[in-house]
């Protein structure tokens, strides 16, 4: 990737030509201002056009060529280099890289236990949820809410709509009181018909257990996971080692689902029949009956 100021100069050329500005480049640097930029569509609308190559539109990389050349790679720059995907360095929470752990969506098993994680806030609220194989252990994210400046009402009806029945854990934090109606957050939303339950928020240990599932095989995510994506390959901790508090409020909800015993999630399952008990009267008050 160029630095910045050659950008800014190619740039200027273009403003009184109507000029085309060409780059190419493999994205080592993470994501850097630039890559911000143009992701989120340059300055004006439209501007910006982002193609992606991957290692599947080179032709010249035989089978036996990419296996060699991914062994010589370190393991976070990997999607970056077979698939444009930007770099996070040694920064990286989960340097896991993503082809360990997408699927494409499946039909999940009834008894397969469902749960999701709840992440609220004042500029964005957002959701994950999972459904446990209990045999193997696994853990697969299949649905997420992201949703931004939007009602408590608005993101409850979101939630109940992939099933009432499905119970939640909701960052610790929501019990504050909001600074409107002096309502805790967390009843907002239980008023609105969540079943919800306070999750463990030990930040290190939570991401301890989202590393590793996500190392060992424990979890899985759906490739319609885009805002989780999206969120994955940025989540990184700063230079002095702590998590960078931006575009991670999927991430967040993952530790609530993750951390901790999962027993609490539950199946669709039909309620009981009520027990049904009879009166039978005394045998010589019926004695005349033949």
């Amino acid at each position: 990737e160029f630095p910045d100021s050659i950008h800014e100069e190619c740039l200027t050329r273009t403003m009184t030509t109507n000029g085309l500005l060409i780059m190419t480049f493999t994205p080592l640097q993470g994501l850097t201002p630039f890559i911000a930029s143009i992701r989120a569509g340059g300055d004006r609308a439209g501007s910006v056009h982002i193609t992606t190559c991957t290692w599947e539109d080179v032709p010249h990389l035989d089978t036996r060529a990419k296996a060699e050349l991914l062994a010589s790679y370190m393991p976070h720059q990997r999607d970056a280099r077979t698939k444009g995907i930007p770099a996070l360095g040694s920064g990286a929470i989960y340097p896991v890289p993503e082809s360990k752990f997408v699927i494409d969506p499946i039909a999940l098993p009834a008894h397969w236990p469902r749960g999701y994680g709840l992440d609220i806030g004042w500029n964005r609220t957002a959701a994950v949820w999972g459904a446990w194989d209990r045999d193997a252990n696994v853990v697969c994210l299949y649905h997420e809410h992201y949703e931004s400046n939007a009602e408590p009402a608005v993101n409850a009806a979101a939630i109940r709509a992939r099933g009432v029945w499905i119970p939640g854990k909701i960052d610790p934090s929501a019990r504050g009181r909001g600074q409107t109606d002096g309502i805790a957050h967390m009843q907002k939303y239980i008023d609105q018909g969540l079943d919800l339950r306070i999750a463990q928020n030990a930040v290190e240990a939570g991401l301890k257990e989202v590393w590793l599932r996500l190392s060992l095989g424990g979890l899985r995510v759906f490739s319609s996971l885009r805002n989780w994506l999206t969120e994955y390959r940025v989540y990184r901790r700063d230079e002095r080692g702590k998590v960078v508090k931006a575009n991670d409020h999927l991430q967040d909800a993952t530790r609530y689902l993750l951390n901790g015993d999962l027993g609490w999630m539950k199946t669709d399952e039909p309620p009981p029949v009520p027990r049904q008990e009879f009166y039978v009267p005394d045998k010589a008050a019926v004695g005349w009956m033949r």
